[in-house]
């Protein structure tokens, strides 16, 4: 496992301490290793990509990718026309001729935050062209559940505003997305691993909801109605509320051998998980 130091690993894995952004140190601090599969949770950027893509020449024959479902944002790029409701293929974000453009200010954590797809998209793009390892992208949906750990907390976000018959702010026209559960995705990368496809590959749940769908699941076990609030075109709303369709098509990874749970079937327990670390949360 290597990082910053931020998370511990689990016991008995072997645990580096580097700045991937530090191709100096990532280099020295791997030494002469040399592993199977590397699997990146964290590149988010064509300069981050890049580094990797030259430290790890060599010294793996498979090199995973964590990307997402927002490269195919419609308000971030100009993507291929999708028939409204058509779920979204891979190859509509097509890595192999996607322009990279190094030079941008991938280091400064706004404007990362503002071009979060983009750069993802440009990081799928390094890798493909990169050589040196057989490269995948898994491009994850909405990731939920872990109660507590969800890294989001969308779900305790909803669950407290419906509790607190405080209002959800949709658009007009919600449209739907895909989602995952987190032990679905990592069931996914492990088999990602052992693989041997190339390219993009979707990862998501059967089903599509909107967030209608969504806050109907969670106000179930809290016994109260959602309450709405329709905002003008244009302004934000609440997460998982989308004016714009993106939703994700997993045909493809159906077709290599994966196996998708639907969505509907695991999300009241997530729900149920985020209402127990609710519950469990000290108050003032």
């Amino acid at each position: 496992m290597i990082n910053r130091g931020s998370t511990l690993p689990p016991v008995g894995v072997e645990h580096l301490v580097v700045d991937r952004d530090d191709e100096a140190a990532l280099t020295a601090a791997l030494g002469t290793r040399t592993f199977d599969v590397v699997v990146d949770q964290v590149c988010y950027t064509p300069v981050q990509a890049a580094i990797a893509a030259r430290v790890f020449a060599g010294r793996t024959r498979r090199y995973v990718m964590t990307s997402t479902i927002e490269v195919y944002d419609p308000a971030t790029a100009v993507l291929p026309t999708v028939p409204p409701g058509t779920p979204v293929p891979e190859e509509s974000v097509d890595p192999t001729g996607w322009q990279v453009a190094m030079d941008l200010p991938w280091h400064d954590d706004a404007y990362l935050e503002a071009h979060y797809a983009e750069g993802k998209r440009q990081a799928e793009a390094v890798f493909v062209h990169a050589g040196g390892f057989a490269f995948a992208a898994v491009r994850s949906a909405h990731v939920l559940g872990g109660g507590a750990q969800e890294f989001t907390g969308r779900l305790a976000h909803y669950a407290g505003l419906i509790a607190r018959s405080e209002e959800i702010t949709v658009h007009e026209t919600a449209l739907p997305t895909v989602f995952i559960h987190y032990e679905e995705l990592a069931d996914l990368l492990v088999w990602a691993t052992a693989a041997d496809f190339t390219g993009p590959v979707n990862a998501c749940s059967d089903g599509l909801l909107d967030v209608y769908d969504l806050a109907e699941i969670v106000a179930t076990p809290i016994g109260r109605e959602a309450v709405y609030r329709t905002v003008p075109a244009g302004e934000k709303a609440s997460p998982f509320s989308f004016d714009r369709h993106y939703a994700m098509s997993n045909t493809r990874a159906k077709a290599l051998g994966f196996s998708f749970s639907r969505t509907t079937d695991w999300l009241p327990g997530a729900v149920a998980e985020a209402l127990a670390a609710l519950s469990a949360a000290p108050t003032d």
